[in-house]
């Protein structure tokens, strides 16, 4: 349960076997991100194709059942474990260093028939090809073509970067085949920060990348996972050197440090950072560029999972505030498709590289203006907190819009899949899957 004193929400859990423990999950000292207001009610829908039934209850059968309250905007495929790094902080605990533990790199083919099963079990949504690294793949230019041949509408790479720096036509040739965004590790500008995130100081590699996918025409968000420990007061030179970049960059999602893996003493609060703390942060450290009260829950998964801004970069890379303020908003209860829907077609628009040809010959009046800067120059900042064993949180998984596919084709929530227990243990990945059952 959620309990709430003062400016803390704690998620508060009781084991038989371990006892009694919690977690912050929510800490505002602003009127804007109040727990208590921020909720936003959804009417659930059922996902269009059920593929396991209910037997164990929440989290023991994804796949998805029939208690999912949220279609998919976003499926994750893994096409590799391999990766060309060795991160601290890793999802997948890819590691050049354990390759005789990885499992056997999924085939073309294999992958190809996992595309066509998340088409049908979909109908069609945003797609992210992750890993491992993706782009340790020769063969991944190749399978972006079967995504957008098989009728995804949007593809993007989650991305370290280092292939891109390196070699320029491998980004040309997933260009070329239909990439339209991705999703770039960026963790901060000091050299402390990447060592201490990914053992290696990749900033240059980060500049060489970036510069490769601006000239390939495909568009960036810049993903930084956020520690308190480590790189939290570099949020607002994170958010001026994407200003500075963009175009090309299109926008910056953070992410909250979550723990997975072995950990076998929970984190301690001060090795949290919450939305509402991250929403503030951004505030102090941008000097007012951005504004805590621009920050609104999402559309698409529960309230608890993420917030997001949109905003025009004007000339003097000051942002204008294109999204509605919360306090503006309608709040009355919607079907959870609906914003799924919403979801995917924002990503789509802002995500991909900006239009090319921006520049109009002359501008009649101040609309023509702002109509050039909303197109060429919209930039998006959000964040999203992912669970772990403390801060797993059954509400908010079950309104989970972000799925991976699993190796037999199963959608798992994102969190779900990377869950790990205090002393390593998966709950869904690298597990054996029985044949999805009929749907």
């Amino acid at each position: 349960m959620r309990v709430t004193k003062g400016e803390e929400t704690r998620l508060v859990k009781h084991c038989p076997q371990h006892g009694a423990f919690s977690t912050p999950v929510w800490r505002s000292t602003h009127k804007a991100t109040a727990f208590a207001d921020w909720l936003r009610p959804k009417i659930p829908s059922t996902p269009p194709t059920i593929s396991t039934a209910v037997d164990k209850g929440c989290p023991f059968d994804c796949g998805l059942c029939e208690e999912h309250r949220q279609h998919s905007c976003m499926a994750l495929i893994e096409v590799t474990w391999n990766c060309n790094l060795s991160c601290p902080v890793c999802f997948a605990s890819a590691e050049n260093k354990a390759k005789a533990s990885i499992p056997k790199e999924p085939s073309k083919e294999e992958l190809v028939q996992l595309l066509k099963t998340t088409m049908r079990t979909t109908g069609g949504c945003n797609l992210q090809f992750s890993g491992g690294e993706p782009t340790t793949r020769d063969d991944l230019p190749e399978l972006v073509a079967e995504a957008k041949r098989i009728g995804f509408p949007f593809v993007q790479i989650n991305t370290n970067g280092v292939r891109a720096a390196q070699d320029p036509e491998y980004v040309a040739k997933l260009a070329a085949t239909g990439v339209d965004s991705v999703f770039l590790q960026f963790d901060g500008l000091r050299e402390s920060t990447w060592k201490a995130f990914r053992n290696a100081d990749l900033r240059e590699i980060k500049a060489k990348a970036i510069q490769a996918f601006a000239k390939a025409h495909i568009g960036i968000v810049l993903v930084p996972v956020i520690s308190p420990t480590i790189n939290k007061n570099e949020l607002g030179d994170i958010i001026r050197f994407a200003i500075d970049h963009a175009p090309a960059v299109r926008g910056v999602h953070f992410q909250p440090i979550s723990y997975f893996g072995r950990y076998p003493v929970a984190p301690a609060d001060t090795e949290r950072i919450t939305l509402p703390e991250l929403a503030e942060e951004l505030e102090r450290q941008t000097n007012n560029l951005v504004a805590t009260g621009d920050f609104v829950p999402p559309t698409c998964e529960h309230a608890l999972c993420s917030f997001h801004a949109n905003y025009i970069i004007n000339d003097d890379n000051t942002l204008q505030l294109l999204s509605v303020p919360k306090n503006s908003c309608n709040c009355k209860p919607k079907p959870a498709a609906e914003g799924a829907e919403k979801a995917r077609s924002f990503v789509r628009s802002q995500w991909a590289a900006a239009e090319q040809n921006e520049q109009p010959k002359s501008l009649s009046n101040e609309l023509d203006s702002f109509i050039q800067q909303a197109s060429t120059r919209r930039f998006a900042i959000s964040a999203m907190a992912f669970q772990d064993a403390w801060s797993l949180d059954i509400e908010r998984l079950k309104g989970c819009c972000i799925h991976v596919v699993a190796p037999d084709g199963r959608l798992v929530p994102f969190c779900a899949y990377n869950l790990t227990a205090a002393d390593g243990t998966t709950l869904y990945r690298g597990k054996t899957f029985l044949p999805p059952a009929a749907g």
